[in-house]
């Protein structure tokens, strides 16, 4: 297909690789002034029968729309641009990520550090979860198919599996539709999934080989296992691997799913450092006191049925809510209130001036105004303005002042990305005259990069609760301070 234009519309460049399901190739889209390069993924269907044929078009169509909503809600997967059927053949064009696969770079690098493999983990693993909360196993985590983003330094997650078993579909002797192959590449892939079985812990099973790959360079066939038990022996081949982390690999491929982490953020927790003190990385001066929780009102009948991060370590959850990034923070946690998780409308407005009627979806509405500006304040332009729009007193200095948050990310070439943020549950709100207290369960992912490379101290996904002021000033009201709640 070399040199060949896919639908009047796309140039092919070059093979970027083949497997049993097909092929993939560098393209270029003629109809963009820009010439946009796509991945453009062939996949030939491994039937003639014409019913069969008419299923797998439509099993693709679902797929392809499946892939389409998970690009478009993690940065971390290729986007879908199109998806082609042209004389029999199936195709997706994808966003190319340029970057090196994992095999690459430990052909290219050598087997990799403990810390190096752990920044990765804790790159891929909110990714995972977020494919896992979409009921989607991705069934073929390998190094291949994790690529290092150039532009960024983050892993990205290619080739889902389910697009290949709908390709594969035949039918049997016995006249019953079903797949031609086990999606998976063996010695990476679990028992339950060589048997057709795939669970979410299928993937953990997938990605622990897949570490051990890179910190011992050997695929999961080299490796030693226990005869009787059948558990993989790995360690003797990589000595300098820490206890604890070796440990967090152990569960990740124990033989039977139950054994495993049973879900992504739980096996993130516990690569996490345990310790709960919370070390400054700027002048003591400008950590937040603490103060004790005041009363609260009764919890409102807003509850999280989603509590699996409830036991998140200490260390990371003034990260995800906390003013100050000396304690490992960048502002208030910014909350979207979801109708379908909490029950909770977005209500349009964000300001009310009526005091007697500030309500609990309008301390909401305006929390969720500050989720829409951490994207301008604590990443270029860094802008100030929006936090003195929306916080005032403490938070306002914490954020926009001297020595806060956006003049220690401009200074030390600093920026935040944020991924999944989310309210999870109301426990209490009171308002009386032009102050006003809401109390919120809330889970965010956010990436902090400094100098071009990811900090992993400082980047996580956790869920907290925290305990919002909110202040009446000069008619509009705003974020006076923030506290998690212990």
């Amino acid at each position: 297909m070399l040199d060949s234009i896919l639908e009047n519309r796309y140039l092919i460049l070059r093979s970027l690789g083949s497997g049993g399901f097909g092929e993939t190739f560098l393209a270029e889209d003629r109809h963009l002034p820009s010439a946009r390069k796509c991945a453009l993924k062939q996949l030939k269907p491994m039937t003639n029968n014409p019913q069969v044929f008419a299923i797998v078009q439509e099993r693709f169509k679902r797929e392809a729309v499946i892939l389409e909503k998970l690009g478009e809600g993690n940065k971390q997967i290729p986007s879908l641009y199109a998806y082609l059927e042209s004389e029999g053949e199936f195709f997706l064009v994808q966003e190319w990520i340029e970057g090196t696969t994992l095999t690459k770079k430990l052909q290219n690098e050598g087997i990799l550090a403990e810390n190096t493999v752990k920044e990765i983990l804790t790159g891929i693993l909110p990714v995972l979860d977020y494919v896992h909360s979409q009921q989607i196993v991705h069934r073929d985590i390998k190094p291949d198919n994790i690529i290092l983003r150039f532009s960024d330094g983050m892993p990205v997650l290619i080739d889902f599996g389910a697009v290949k078993e709908a390709v594969g579909t035949i039918i049997s002797a016995e006249g019953n539709l079903q797949p031609s192959i086990v999606v998976g590449t063996p010695g990476f892939m679990p028992p339950e999934q060589a048997a057709g079985r795939p669970v979410y812990a299928s993937d953990l099973y997938s990605l622990g080989l897949t570490a051990i790959y890179l910190l011992t360079g050997k695929i999961p066939q080299e490796l030693p296992n226990d005869r009787t038990t059948g558990e993989i022996n790995w360690r003797s081949l990589a000595p300098t691997v820490t206890p604890n982390f070796a440990a967090v690999i152990d569960k990740a491929i124990a033989s039977h799913p139950s054994d495993r982490y049973s879900h992504a953020l739980e096996m993130l927790a516990a690569l996490q450092p345990q310790s709960k003190g919370i070390p400054p990385t700027i002048p003591p001066e400008t950590i937040a006191k603490q103060r004790s929780s005041p009363t609260l009102s009764p919890p409102s009948q807003l509850k999280s049925s989603n509590n699996h991060t409830a036991n998140f370590p200490n260390w990371l959850k003034p990260a995800i809510v906390g003013s100050t990034i000396g304690i490992l923070a960048v502002g208030a946690i910014a909350i979207i209130a979801f109708p379908d998780r909490t029950g909770v409308d977005n209500p349009n407005s964000v300001n009310p001036t009526d005091t007697s009627s500030f309500t609990q979806q309008d301390a909401l509405s305006l929390i969720n105004r500050w989720l829409e500006a951490k994207q301008l304040m604590f990443a270029p332009p860094y802008d100030r303005q929006i936090a003195a729009e929306i916080t005032t007193g403490e938070q306002f200095e914490q954020t926009a002042g001297v020595g806060g948050s956006i003049e220690w990310l401009e200074n030390n070439n600093a920026f935040y990305e944020y991924g999944e943020q989310r309210i999870d549950g109301v426990e209490g709100f009171t308002s009386n005259g032009d102050r006003a207290e809401i109390t919120v369960k809330v889970t965010e992912q956010q990436t902090l990069k400094r100098n071009g490379r990811i900090d992993p101290a400082r980047s996580g996904f956790g869920t907290v609760t925290v305990i919002y002021e909110l202040e009446q000033v000069d008619g509009k009201w705003k974020i006076a301070s923030s506290e998690i709640s212990e």
